[in-house]
């Protein structure tokens, strides 16, 4: 486990870096393009992954965005043959933004209900 933490801290660093350098099409397109890996998955890869993700965060060095967090957790996911999707949406009033994690249809780093609350802008 101890290995994958280390894995999503640098996978958060590189994210952040696109973020840091307003190049959020860099770091788009590094989720969009990491292909899911032809394996079968592990049981208990997509939880593994979302702790190790959680755990990167609370060490990083400063306040994780949801879109990094989810940007590292799709490519760590998709890493390990998890065919995970990065969806972004909105809320109207008052405006909000968020990005989320699901595989399958289930989002799997956030709370299930966030689907009820955000329209999907886009999905990769």
């Amino acid at each position: 486990m101890t290995s994958l933490v280390l894995e999503a801290y640098f996978q958060l660093r590189r994210m952040d870096h696109h973020l840091r350098s307003n190049d959020f099409q860099g770091l788009y397109e590094r989720v969009r393009t990491q292909a899911v890996r032809r394996t079968v998955a592990a049981e208990g890869t997509i939880e593994n992954v979302c702790m190790a993700v959680d755990t990167a965060c609370a060490w990083y060095w400063k306040e994780i965005s949801c879109l990094l967090r989810s940007a590292a957790t799709v490519w760590l996911l998709r890493k390990r043959g998890v065919p995970a999707a990065l969806l972004i949406g909105a809320q109207e009033m008052p405006f909000r933004a968020h990005a989320w994690v699901e595989v399958d249809g289930r989002v799997v780093n956030d709370k299930p209900y966030v689907k009820e609350i955000y329209s999907v802008l886009d999905c990769c």
